[in-house]
């Protein structure tokens, strides 16, 4: 009699999202090796409930409360259980069924559920990359004491990881890869008038709207640095950031006898989420393959941390350590959000940040209750800096 496969139970922390419905993607094509097995959203409950529909997850989670009863009552005739609230993000990946969790979440609120699946023993593929830049120290220690790996899914990091699978040595420099966003050749005087809509229009990536955003600004390319030192274990004056305009170089490292290794694809994010979900196997994909002969020019720049300022934040931040990255990453948030709102101008998001880490509260060894609360304090600065 053969044996069926055991499926692996995926919950996915944000699966309306630009990672996590790319992640149901992955789990659809392969169906007979995964299974989602938790789905949560913040706000599109509509979404979140056709994701039910087809995926009969186990249980959902909606985390603002106000639509739980919406959810409810679509999903009455299928057995899903249905659930609402931040806390209950947290008790949901801790269930003994749930294999592996995908925080695809956004922003700080990411952290939490991260924590708790950490402290459940639960391997976790890591596209949440605010949960590293606040609190990668605190992050790092909850993994070796509950011996839980963290599998990168950015496209960045996982390239790193792949190009340090099975070497012995220790990396010399990181090579970071940036595509450089909408505005990589505008003047200081052109980037005073971009608006919204043009920011969103990212050349290679379809992502969400915030991380489009912090794309634009180059604020993702900082935190992908302070995620890297924390994943990778890499002072930040060994990571260096090449912008290169065709995405193709996701990422590289170096090492000590000179050699690079990179790996290369096209800008596809199912394949680093295929990649998390299947190590340390590769499993078939009908993505798009690599055209060689296309491949004309692959250029590489130096970043303009002059014009892009909020990558040399990010890199002050990692410097200066404590709860500083929290700091950047609360100030972040509230500008990249009225900036889209119209509230606040394209160069100005990097003055308010930099006027947020200014006046909030330094903790050189913060806890996590120190996070809570340099997260709050941060995003009050930003908002008074934005109304006044």
């Amino acid at each position: 009699m053969k044996e069926e496969k055991v499926k692996k139970q995926i919950a996915i922390l944000g699966s309306t999202g630009s990672i996590g419905t790319q992640a149901l993607q992955v789990i659809a094509a392969h169906a007979d090796l995964f299974e989602a097995r938790v789905l949560t959203a913040n706000n599109r409950w509509e979404l979140l409930a056709e994701q039910a529909r087809r995926f009969i997850p186990a249980a959902v989670v909606i985390a603002n409360e106000a639509h739980y009863e919406s959810l409810r009552d679509a999903l009455s005739d299928l057995p899903v259980a249905v659930y609402a609230g931040a806390d209950a993000l947290c008790q949901v990946v801790e269930g003994t069924e749930v294999d592996m969790v995908l925080t695809a979440m956004v922003g700080f609120a990411g952290l939490p559920p991260t924590i708790a699946a950490i402290r459940a023993g639960k391997p976790i593929a890591l596209a949440n990359k605010e949960t590293m830049v606040v609190a990668g120290e605190l992050i790092n220690g909850l993994c070796r004491k509950y011996q839980v790996p963290i599998l990168p899914v950015d496209s960045e990091h996982s390239a790193i990881f792949q190009s340090i699978m099975g070497e012995q040595s220790a990396i010399e420099k990181i090579i970071l890869t940036a595509s450089g966003g909408p505005f990589r050749t505008y003047s200081l005087e052109q980037l005073e008038t971009v608006t919204p809509a043009m920011a969103l229009k990212h050349p290679n990536w379809e992502m969400g709207a915030k991380i489009t955003i912090d794309s634009a600004s180059m604020m993702n390319k900082g935190f992908e640095v302070i995620e890297a030192k924390w994943l990778f274990g890499v002072e930040p004056e060994r990571i260096q950031v090449v912008v290169h305009p065709q995405s193709v170089v996701h990422s590289a490292v170096q090492f000590a006898d000179g050699a690079v290794k990179a790996q290369l694809g096209v800008p596809d994010m199912r394949v680093p989420i295929q990649l998390a979900f299947s190590f340390p196997q590769r499993l078939h994909s009908d993505f798009d393959r690599l055209d060689w002969y296309a491949m004309h020019d692959l250029t590489f720049e130096r970043p303009d941390t002059d014009r892009f300022r909020c990558l040399a934040l990010a890199y002050e931040a990692l410097r200066r350590g404590g709860n500083i990255p929290c700091i950047v990453n609360a100030a972040n948030e509230i500008v990249n959000r009225a900036f889209l709102e119209g509230r606040c101008r394209f160069l100005e998001m990097a003055e308010v940040i930099a006027n947020t880490m200014q006046h909030a509260t330094f903790i050189a060894e913060p806890t996590y209750e120190d996070y809570l609360a340099t997260d709050a304090e941060a995003r009050r600065i930003a908002d008074n800096c934005i109304n006044h």
